[in-house]
């Protein structure tokens, strides 16, 4: 139950985003309010003991950091860190009838190498170093941006300072730059997946929206590296949700908010304990449910397209190609059926209304880099966590599937893992443990089961379609406009991925939000709260 009637902001949503703008905005001296559906914060960003019985906490949902600013840690003194990975990735494949592969880390010599073995000379090492110097330098420039006003399309261009860098990712196909840079198909296909997680496209899709997935999973940090998130990534989420009560914000979690009312000066926030008022609504959900809450019409659908399964193993299968570790392939991400022509067939296939028959999907072991979210009895036995992410499979793929009976699911897992065991030396269920009741240690979770469960449209872990982060001409003149978090509501804004510069995890958004409503408030003085006016706000009994 909200402890007052009225409040400065209401946060709809306590997933990390609105955690981020909580913290800010309570430690800027207003009066927040966090209204949370499910029992607990976090949204996506959580760690749970998925298995009954398992003392694991794994990554549930979202699992890697690329995208929080240090500055954000920093700003909200959070005690929160990552453990970056010495492999990057391994792509195993099959060459002249022969299991082999492609590691890349561990060094640029042993890179080098790994290359060569692969494709018989240097070009395509050359070539990677040549391209991904070029997405660093990239990399340098924009991550700086995102939090802090957006700059103009041409300012964002001018700062890149590298046009054929521009025209590759900004103006382009993201598929003519790939196939300019690699001749070997698995080299275009491992470079390809960056674009593709969580967007169904194709590789020259005319709309770019391949190329906007892809340079926000680039940019990260600065340096395009995903790093694991020491304790899981409920360990950041539980520390913004101790900042933000730090700071004075009140959390109220297992309270549904049902409808958003507003004049463009004051709102109304109707939960299941009742109705608060406020001066500002943030909301940290995608632009459907915020027409769903406005009772407006919804904007046109995104779905999202992949296959979350979550695993807990006895040990790591052994791997076909002799010469890799599976302790190393496992640690990077596991490419699995990516391959560059793998990718365009089972984009086909999907768009043509059917599971791919070769799914494509990355998996990685986080146990490996960070051992803590096992108990220590699991570690000592050698247990492992696996999670693996398919690609090109929208929701529409699964619309006959119920909770009960989720037949495309369990025909996509069966067929994603039958893959994955194409490249091992025993089968993947040998190793699967078993929980308190005796079943196997495996969830896997549609893009169906997420909107169910978090409130993402299709699945869509972006919210809706993801944005090139430069601004709206249009929306310049308001503070939310030069942030990225406007809605048609001038106190209703976006703190969420929906966003400008959304997608991920990474607190921009949430910023950003926050910092919007800083700026309007020093160019508007607050003057009293909503409390404080005769008839605003009020609390229903709940």
């Amino acid at each position: 139950m909200p402890e007052r009637t009225s409040y400065d902001v209401v946060i709809v949503g306590g997933g990390h985003n609105g955690l981020v703008a909580a913290a800010y905005l309570a430690h800027a001296g207003r009066s927040v309010l966090v209204l949370e559906r499910l029992a607990h914060t976090g949204g996506a960003a959580v760690s749970t003991r998925v298995f009954a019985g398992v003392d694991a906490r794994l990554s549930r949902y979202s699992y890697l950091v690329s995208l929080v600013p240090p500055k954000i840690v920093q700003d909200l003194g959070l005690r929160f860190a990552v453990r970056k990975r010495t492999v990057s990735s391994y792509t195993p494949a099959v060459r002249d009838g022969r299991p082999t592969g492609l590691l890349v880390g561990g060094g640029a010599a042993r890179t080098r190498r790994a290359f060569a073995e692969l494709t018989g000379s240097d070009r395509e090492f050359t070539a990677w170093e040549r391209f991904y110097g070029r997405t660093r330098r990239l990399a340098e420039r924009v991550f700086p941006t995102l939090t802090e006003p957006l700059p103009s399309r041409a300012a964002l261009r001018a700062g890149i300072d590298d046009d054929a860098t521009w025209h590759a990712l900004f103006e382009r196909p993201l598929g003519e730059a790939v196939e300019e840079a690699f001749t070997d198909d698995l080299v275009r296909g491992v470079v390809l997946t960056d674009a593709l997680i969580g967007t169904f496209a194709a590789a020259h899709d005319p709309s770019l929206r391949q190329n906007r997935c892809f340079l926000y999973h680039v940019i990260g940090g600065g340096t395009g590296d995903w790093d694991v998130p020491i304790g899981g990534m409920g360990a950041l989420t539980d520390a913004l949700a101790d900042a933000a009560r730090g700071a004075g914000a009140e959390l109220v979690t297992d309270c549904a908010v049902t409808g958003i009312a507003t004049d463009g000066r004051t709102a109304e926030v109707t939960c299941m304990a009742g109705t608060v008022g406020a001066r500002r609504v943030l909301v940290n959900a995608a632009p459907r449910e915020l027409a769903r809450l406005l009772g407006e019409a919804p904007p046109p659908p995104a779905e999202g397209a992949q296959l979350k399964v979550n695993m807990l193993l006895t040990r790591l299968p052994r791997l076909r190609d002799p010469r890799v570790d599976a302790r190393e392939a496992f640690s990077g991400t596991f490419h699995v059926a990516e391959g560059y022509r793998q990718l365009e067939t089972a984009y086909r296939q999907a768009a043509a209304g059917e599971l791919p028959a070769t799914p494509p999907s990355e998996i990685y072991c986080h146990s490996l880099t960070d051992p803590s979210i096992l108990g220590p009895e699991l570690v000592r036995r050698g247990y492992h966590t696996l999670t693996l992410f398919g690609l090109h499979t929208p929701a529409g793929l699964f619309a006959a599937d119920t909770p009960g009976q989720p037949a495309a699911r369990d025909r996509l897992l069966a067929a994603t893992l039958a893959e994955l065991d194409t490249h091992l030396a025993e089968p993947l269920a040998d190793c699967l443990a078993r929980d308190a009741d005796g079943r196997p240690c495996i969830e896997a979770r549609s893009p169906l089961d997420l909107d169910r469960e978090l409130g993402l449209p299709g699945g869509n872990i972006f919210h809706r379609e993801l944005a090139f982060p430069y601004a709206d001409p249009d929306g310049a003149a308001t503070a939310p406009g030069r942030w990225g978090v406007a809605t048609g509501h001038a106190n209703v804004l976006l703190c969420g991925a929906g966003a400008v510069r959304g997608g991920g995890v990474s607190g921009i958004p949430g910023h950003n939000a926050a910092m919007a409503v800083l700026e309007e408030d020093r160019e508007r003085p607050r003057g009293g709260s909503v409390g404080d006016r005769p008839g605003s706000g009020r609390m229903a009994a709940g």
